[in-house]
C-alpha cells in the first residue's frame, strides 16, 4: 500500500487478496485506530501473485526488512550474533571468532550474546589446545616463514614450522570440539593433575598458570548448568506487551543448554494479538539469523503456524517444529521467558518515563513559563567570530525537547565585516526565514501543502543566544518579514553560566535544578558548539588556503607534506631552501616557488 508520496506505508499477504483488501474499506470492519488512520493515507495498492503460501510468506518478509513500513508490526533491532567457527576443513583447523555461517565445511557453535565471552572462550582455547590463529596456508606454507610469538609464549604449536604432524594436531582439535560441546571433565582433570604436579615440584609459576586456567574452565562450565532433559537445539521465545510497546524475549538452549538469552523491540499496534506480534517476530527475527533450531518453543498459537514451520524448515534443510508446550519443564521454561520479557517492559517503561521528563516534559515546563499553550519545534540561534574574522551563524533544531541534526543548518556572513553580531544575526534571521517563505510560495504554487524540510517549517518558539540586544534584532526581522512568532534570549551570568530567559522585556527566573533549565543548557550549549566547529573549519582552511594554495605547483599532498615537517607556516617561511626540497613529495621547482612566496614583500603570516 502507498501514500500520496508514493511511499510503501504497508506490506500483508493473504489467500485471497481481494476480499482482505476489500475489509479494509468496509464501514463495519474496523481494525483499530491506527490501521483506520492507514486506509486513510492510501493513495494506490500493488500486488505481487504467488505460487503458494510459503512464497508469499517469504516475500511478505523480505519486502518489509526492505522497505520497514509505517504501519507493519516491526521488529526494531537488527543484530547479529557471534558464533565460534572452527575450520575442519583445513588440514590444520583453527578457532574462529564469527558473525555469519556459511557452507565452507566448518563447524560453528553458538548464537552466543556476548562477543567478549566468545573472545574470552576463544583465547582460552588457544591456551589449552595451542591452536594456530593466522591466516598461513597450511600445509603449503610450511617452512616458508619463522613461527609467530604465540609459538614462543606456549600458546601454539607451530604446524607452520613442521613442529607438529597433522596427526597430533587433529587430537587437540578433536580435544577442542569435545570442549566447545561442552564436556569440561576431561580438561579438568589434566588441568588439575598438572597443577599439582608442579606444585610438588615446587614451580610454582607454573602451577598458578595451571591455577588460572583450572579457574577459566570451571567459570565457564559453572554458566552451562541450566540443562533441559534432552541434547537439542530450541530457542525458546515469549512476550509482554503494553499498548504499543512489545518486548520478546529468546532463550537459546544449544546441546541440551541455555547458552544465552536475548530480547527484542518491537513495534506494534495497540490492538494487536499476542499471536500476531510473535508471528510477525518469528518470520522478520528467523529471515536473518543464520541459525535455525530444531524446535521453537512459543507461549501460545500464532497464525500461520503451519506454513512458518514449512518455511522454517527449508531454510535449516530438515524439519523444524514450532511447539507451545502445557505442562512440565518445557512450559516452565516458556513462562520464565515470559517472566524474563516483562520484567525488560517495566524496566524499559522507567527508562522512557525518565527521557521523557528530560525532553517532553522540559518543554512543558518552558510553555508553562512563557504562558504558550504548545511548543514543540525549538529553533537557536549564535553567532562566532574572532574580531570580526570569518563570522558564521549556527542554527540548530530540537523538537520534543530532542536535537534534530538533520535540520541544523550553518551560515557563512555575506554583508557583515568586522565584530558586529547585531547585524551578523540580522542577516543569519533574514537568510533563514526568507529562504523558508519563498520556499513555501514555490510549494503553494505548485499545490503542494505540506511542509518539508527545515527551512520551510517554522518554530513555534526562537531561543537567541543573548539578551536584550539579540531579541529584539530577531524581533525585527520577524516584523520585516510580516512573521509572528514568539522569541526569547537565553542569558548568562559573569561566569558564562546560564541565568535564565529574556522574554517580552522582562528576565524570567527559573529553578537551575529544572528540566526546563537542563534544556535551556542543552539547546545554548549545542547552538554554541556548532557554530564554534564551522568557525574553526572555516578558519583552518582559510589559513592554509590563503598561503599556501597559492603557491604555484603545491597541491594537496605537498601542502601536507610541508605542514607535516615543519608544523606551522612560520616555519615553513624560515626554512632554508635546501630543507624545502629535502621534504616528501617536494622538488627543487617546487621548493625555489615555496621559498620565492614566503620571502616576498606581500606575504604575511597573518594571513
Amino acid at each position: 500500500m502507498h501514500d500520496k508520496a508514493d511511499d510503501i506505508i504497508y506490506i500483508g499477504k493473504a489467500r485471497s487478496l481481494r476480499h482482505r483488501v476489500r475489509q479494509y474499506f468496509q464501514a463495519s470492519h474496523s481494525e483499530g485506530l491506527k490501521k483506520d488512520q492507514m486506509v486513510r493515507q492510501i493513495a494506490r495498492f500493488e500486488y505481487i501473485v504467488t505460487d503458494s503460501e510459503l512464497e508469499a510468506l517469504v516475500l511478505e518478509c523480505n519486502l518489509i526488512k526492505e522497505h520497514t513500513p509505517k504501519y507493519n508490526t516491526m521488529l526494531r533491532d537488527d543484530k547479529t550474533y557471534p558464533y565460534i567457527r572452527v575450520t575442519l576443513q583445513e588440514a590444520f583447523p583453527r578457532v574462529l571468532f564469527s558473525r555469519q555461517i556459511k557452507k565452507d565445511g566448518s563447524r560453528y557453535f553458538g548464537p552466543y550474546t556476548s562477543a567478549f565471552a566468545v573472545k574470552n572462550t576463544i583465547e582460552l582455547i588457544g591456551k589449552l589446545y595451542h591452536l594456530r590463529t593466522c591466516s598461513r596456508r597450511l600445509p603449503k606454507d610450511i617452512g616458508r616463514e619463522r613461527p609467530c610469538l604465540n609459538y614462543h609464549i606456549g600458546q601454539c604449536d607451530a604446524p607452520c614450522a613442521g613442529a607438529v604432524s597433522p596427526e597430533e594436531y587433529r587430537k587437540s582439535v578433536e580435544s577442542a570440539l569435545q570442549f566447545l560441546n561442552g564436556d569440561y571433565v576431561p580438561i579438568l582433570s589434566m588441568l588439575e593433575e598438572k597443577m599439582n604436579g608442579f606444585a610438588e615440584r615446587m614451580e610454582y609459576e607454573k602451577a598458578a598458570e595451571y591455577r588460572d586456567l583450572l579457574g577459566s574452565v570451571r567459570q565457564i562450565a559453572q554458566k552451562q548448568k541450566i540443562t533441559t532433559f534432552d541434547n537439542e537445539d530450541k530457542d525458546i521465545v515469549a512476550l509482554a506487551s503494553d499498548g504499543d510497546d512489545a518486548v520478546v524475549q529468546v532463550f537459546f538452549i544449544r546441546s541440551g543448554k541455555l547458552i544465552g538469552r536475548d530480547h527484542f523491540y518491537m513495534r506494534v499496534r495497540s490492538d494487536d494479538t499476542r499471536g500476531q506480534i510473535l508471528s510477525a517476530f518469528l518470520r522478520q527475527y528467523y529471515s536473518g539469523t543464520p541459525l535455525i533450531p530444531k524446535e521453537i518453543h512459543l507461549q501460545e498459537e500464532i497464525e500461520d503456524l503451519d506454513t512458518i514451520a514449512e518455511w522454517l524448515t527449508e531454510r535449516r534443510g530438515n524439519k523444524v517444529r514450532i511447539l507451545i508446550p502445557q505442562k512440565g519443564l518445557k512450559e516452565r521454561m516458556v513462562e520464565l521467558a515470559e517472566k524474563n520479557a516483562e520484567l525488560v517492559l517495566s524496566k524499559d517503561r522507567e527508562r522512557i518515563k525518565k527521557e521523557e521528563g528530560r525532553t517532553i516534559g522540559a518543554m512543558k515546563e518552558l510553555a508553562e513559563l512563557l504562558g504558550m499553550q504548545e511548543l514543540s519545534r525549538v529553533e537557536a540561534f549564535d553567532i562566532s567570530n574572532i574580531s570580526g574574522f570569518q563570522s558564521v551563524g549556527s542554527m540548530v533544531v530540537f523538537e520534543k525537547g530532542k536535537p534534530v541534526k538533520s535540520d541544523y543548518r550553518k551560515f557563512r556572513l555575506r554583508t557583515v565585516t568586522g565584530p558586529d553580531d547585531y547585524a551578523s544575526m540580522h542577516e543569519v534571521l533574514t537568510r533563514r526565514f526568507l529562504h523558508g517563505l519563498k520556499e513555501l510560495e514555490k510549494r503553494k504554487e505548485a499545490g503542494e501543502t505540506e511542509e518539508y524540510g527545515s527551512f520551510t517549517r517554522f518554530p513555534d518558539l526562537i531561543m537567541m543566544d543573548g539578551g536584550k540586544g539579540q531579541v529584539h534584532v530577531a524581533l525585527q526581522v520577524l516584523e520585516e518579514l510580516g512573521l509572528s512568532i514568539p522569541v526569547c534570549g537565553m542569558v548568562k551570568d559573569d561566569n558564562h553560566h546560564t541565568r535564565g530567559l529574556y522574554f517580552k522585556d522582562v528576565e524570567l527566573p527559573i529553578d537551575s535544578h529544572s528540566e526546563g533549565f537542563k534544556l535551556i543548557t542543552r539547546v545554548q550549549d549545542e547552538a554554541h558548539r556548532f557554530a564554534i566547529t564551522y568557525h574553526r573549519s572555516l578558519r583552518g582552511k582559510e589559513q592554509v588556503h590563503s598561503v599556501l594554495d597559492e603557491v604555484p605547483g603545491i597541491g594537496e599532498a605537498r601542502r601536507k607534506a610541508l605542514m607535516r615537517r615543519f608544523k606551522s607556516l612560520e616555519a615553513i617561511g624560515n626554512a632554508t631552501l635546501e630543507e624545502l626540497a629535502s621534504t616528501d613529495s617536494m622538488n627543487e621547482r617546487a621548493a625555489e616557488a615555496v621559498y620565492q612566496y614566503f620571502h616576498s614583500e606581500k606575504t604575511s603570516f597573518d594571513a
